[in-house]
């Protein structure tokens, strides 16, 4: 797996592409939810992305900074393809997100926005749920934050 860090504007159109195509393919058709994938935030995030030894894009999250869309640091549009899910993919994409995160912003809280049935595989990687739930696209979904000072 090669791991790769972008601001929007390093990269490719190719990257960009199927960035796109992972994300629609996973939460519009996989989870049937008909709506507007380009919301206009991707261009104040950082994207944090895995390729396979072909070079297809098969995980990826986008990394905001302080203010950009929380108070703190937060990740958004956590995405593994499906024939990666269980093997490992997922949780080398996360640890690669808070990596990368410290080396943007410093050892600070992060915030997710995670759809409810995922509370425990974030919860392995230190995040804590804040019990304030609510309803995206359909979707049951809970903030959760990672306090600093976790390995």
């Amino acid at each position: 797996m090669n791991w790769t860090l972008k601001t929007f504007n390093e990269l490719t159109i190719d990257e960009f592409h199927d960035i796109f195509q992972l994300r629609i393919n996973i939460f519009v058709v996989e989870q049937n939810c008909p709506y507007a994938e380009l919301d206009g935030k991707d261009r104040k995030a950082h994207h944090f992305f895995g390729q396979d030894d072909e070079g297809r894009i098969i995980a990826y999250t986008r990394i905001f900074g302080p203010g950009d869309y929380y108070e703190q640091p937060a990740i958004g549009r956590v995405v593994v393809d499906s024939e990666h899910r269980g093997d490992g993919t997922g949780n080398a994409l996360m640890k690669g997100t808070i990596e990368n995160m410290r080396k943007l912003f410093g050892d600070v809280e992060i915030k997710i926005g995670a759809q409810k049935y995922l509370v425990e595989f974030y919860g392995k990687l230190g995040f804590r749920s804040t019990r304030e739930e609510y309803m995206e696209d359909g979707i049951p979904h809970v903030y959760m934050i990672r306090p600093p000072g976790l390995l």
